[in-house]
């Protein structure tokens, strides 16, 4: 079975992730390597995998139109950012402000 490995770049449906995959060459004309990247669907039964994670695919049946690899392992998980929570400010009320104009 053929294996690869890539990073989750999208796991808004359910049980499933899109992994890319890069892979590089060596371009005989330009005489330099080229990076290529490859999306593959792959089946996330528990739905562990999060954008940023890097993952290893194995090939599996065909399990829809575009799905037929597997999540087999999570290499390395992503670290996701969590903004500080901002202080409550406090609320101006609207007694201390007193209108300029008089008639």
């Amino acid at each position: 079975m053929k294996q690869v490995v890539g990073m989750v770049v999208s796991n808004k449906m359910q049980k499933s992730v899109v992994v890319a995959v890069d892979r590089l060459f060596h371009h005989k004309v330009f005489n330099r390597y080229v990076k290529r990247t490859s999306k593959f669907m792959a089946h996330d039964e528990n739905n562990l995998c999060n954008i940023g994670d890097r993952v290893r695919l194995d090939s599996s049946r065909p399990l829809s139109k575009r799905k037929h690899w597997t999540v087999a392992e999570i290499l390395k998980k992503a670290r996701i950012y969590v903004p500080p929570s901002a202080p409550v400010s406090q609320k101006v009320s609207s007694s201390s402000v007193s209108p300029t104009t008089t008639s």
